[in-house]
């Protein structure tokens, strides 16, 4: 990729996850979202666990190297449910993460599975106290008349931990599955939205939420689209945006209409608010919200692919969700692809590269080579043929740090960490 010095070369830098190739369901990755600073990059997967990495300090490496991530914290996010009323199984599965801005020592996160969302405090406690009057240093409580003094109990240095604790739960309020998670801008309001709805909730209040989208028909049978992903503006707390199973992107703006449904598969915000990203099953297309007629940028992810529609359609790959993110300063976009495969677009430049998540290629600051597939006729040295991709193993979940050239990328079971090279 075009860098402000020329071409930016992207080397691995870390790869999470177990080698096996008998995967467990359990294992399985599905989001990847890194904090406001970067310093934090969590991950949630289909057993209901959030891992987060913390990014170590730099000048314990090399200069051409970059700080690592290393384990912060794991916990349980969401367990295995069961709907009594409707006979459903609900997963425990992590569908999203969002974290909220920083305002004190403790971090927080947005989890959700199916049904139910969460609000986490992620803390670190490295002090315990100690001298206390009525207990002994095991816990037991001390005979009062033995007390013969008071002391002040003082703060005593201990092992840093780090605790995961739940502080609200927002439950009941979706018939459907949840797909999208957003914070807001005022940091006191955020939305989530299943299939047919879109709710906007407060963070203090868990009993009740506000219906703002709601494309649910009187009769079921003549339902014609899904509601797929849906987002607040960056910086405009009042306008928010959804996109639905038939290709539409709606912008909303909720001081309009209390209901705002009167008016792609992924639909993303620029950091400036400028623009959106969709991502339909073989393009990425940016939007510039002051042009509502046709989308300004148009990039081909996989056309390779087009005249394999049938058989995707078939084994149910047409249906896969690839998310999409910018950059720092939003003049790249990343997105993934089948094989291990994702791919880079230079808004700037109009270049692109695709690269490939591989354990092969996860020697300490390898450089990746770019990968090129060949559709049909004669295939050149280096290209890989339509034909022998590997359709079991995507990416569809990819974050890129808010600051450096730093990229987490999710493969079925591991997180591969790239970054620039640094010279």
């Amino acid at each position: 990729m075009a860098g402000p010095g020329g071409d930016m070369q992207w080397c691995f830098s870390q790869v999470k996850g177990a080698i096996d190739d008998d995967v467990a369901e359990a294992d399985i990755i599905s989001t990847v979202e890194f904090n406001h600073t970067g310093e934090l990059l969590a991950t949630g997967d289909k057993g209901g666990r959030v891992v987060i990495f913390q990014q170590e300090i730099e000048n314990k490496n090399p200069p051409q190297f970059r700080s690592e991530y290393n384990v912060y914290s794991t916990f349980q996010s969401h367990e295995p449910e069961f709907d009594y009323l409707k006979s459903l199984e609900i997963e425990e599965k992590i569908n999203k993460i969002r974290w909220l801005p920083q305002k004190n020592a403790a971090q927080f996160l947005l989890s959700t599975n199916d049904k139910t969302i969460k609000l986490w405090k992620i803390s670190e406690r490295d002090k315990r106290p100690d001298g206390y009057n009525l207990k002994e240093e095991d816990g037991r409580y001390k005979d009062p008349n033995t007390i013969t003094s008071l002391r002040v109990p003082v703060l005593m240095p201990m092992d840093l931990m780090v605790e995961a604790s739940p502080r609200r739960v927002f439950a009941n309020a979706h018939t459907y599955h949840i797909n999208s998670v957003s914070v807001n801008s005022d940091n006191e309001t955020y939305l989530s939205a299943d299939d047919l709805r879109i709710n906007l909730w407060n963070l203090e209040i868990t009993d009740r939420s506000f219906n703002i989208v709601d494309i649910k028909p009187a009769n079921m049978e003549e339902l014609t689209e899904v509601i797929t992903a849906a987002e607040f503006h960056p910086h405009q707390c009042n306008t928010f945006v959804y996109s639905s199973s038939k290709g539409t992107i709606r912008l909303c703006d909720m001081r309009a209409s209390a209901l705002c449904d009167k008016h792609s598969k992924y639909v993303k915000f620029s950091h400036n608010g400028r623009y959106m990203m969709t991502r339909d099953y073989l393009s990425v297309k940016i939007w510039d919200l002051n042009m509502e007629s046709r989308p300004v940028e148009t990039y081909q992810v996989h056309e390779y692919l087009r005249s394999k529609l049938c058989s995707l359609y078939e084994n149910d790959c047409i249906f896969d969700k690839f998310e999409c993110c910018w950059n720092g300063n939003d003049s790249v976009v990343m997105t993934g692809s089948y094989n291990n495969f994702f791919r880079m677009f230079d808004r700037g430049h109009r270049r692109d590269v695709m690269l490939e998540a591989s354990r092969e290629n996860s020697k300490p600051m390898q450089v990746l080579k770019p990968r090129k597939v060949c559709a049909g006729g004669k295939r050149k040295k280096d290209e890989i043929s339509v034909d022998s991709l590997d359709f079991n193993k995507k990416i569809l979940h990819t974050a890129w740090h808010p600051q450096d050239n730093i990229i987490a990328v999710a493969t079925t079971n591991n997180l591969y960490i790239f970054q620039d090279k640094i010279n």
